[in-house]
């Protein structure tokens, strides 16, 4: 084949691609609210959380954060986002991993407590998007119960946006939402013996 006729079958292909895709977008005429599921066992859960975080800033919005499990150690992504407080409603309420905290009464206390910040920022218009890093593993260990954490989240203002991250979602989690981002778990440094690193895991 010649470098006109590859040329040629390219934008054929690129054109056919072009018009599916403006038919989708056409087709695409909802406005709401999203439900935003980033569950499995690969790394990037909570960054891809708080990416879209950062996008939201961009766009002039109002951030709620409500980090679960993580409070025994500060993150990089604490100490960023504490730097806008006008923008970002930052809250940690974990106490650490549960195999470190080793309380089962505390870590439900710690997670009903936290589920209170969360409801209060899920009944404020002013709030654009709430992300609930670590939820997941919240509720797939029963800290709290996933069908009164969704009830709460559908009464949420129209257009807010609810980000939830964490480890085995449960199927409720999975069905109500909108979007769901399963990461896989391919290859870990820390399985070669490398310790977590400040900037790709703290």
């Amino acid at each position: 084949m010649t470098d006109t006729a590859k040329t040629e079958r390219h934008n054929k292909r690129m054109k056919r691609h072009k018009e599916v895709v403006d038919e989708k977008i056409k087709q695409a005429d909802k406005d709401k609210g999203l439900l935003l599921c980033i569950t499995g066992n690969g790394k990037g859960k909570s960054s891809s959380g708080f990416g879209m975080v950062a996008r939201a800033l961009g766009h002039d919005m109002r951030v709620g954060v409500v980090q679960f499990i993580k409070g025994a150690y500060s993150t990089g992504e604490e100490s960023f986002f504490r730097r806008f407080p006008d923008e970002v409603e930052y809250h940690v309420m974990g106490d650490g991993f549960t195999w470190d905290t080793q309380n089962l009464e505390q870590d439900i206390a710690s997670a009903e407590a936290g589920w209170e910040v969360c409801k209060k920022l899920l009944q404020d218009p002013s709030i654009d998007v709430v992300l609930f890093d670590e939820l997941n593993i919240v509720l797939k260990m029963k800290y709290l119960d996933s069908e009164q954490i969704l009830a709460d989240i559908a009464n949420r203002p129209n257009m807010q946006h609810v980000i939830i991250t964490g480890r085995g979602a449960p199927d409720t989690v999975i069905e109500a939402s909108d979007t769901v981002s399963r990461i896989d778990d391919v290859k870990h440094a820390f399985r070669a013996g490398i310790q977590a690193q400040k900037g790709i895991e703290l």
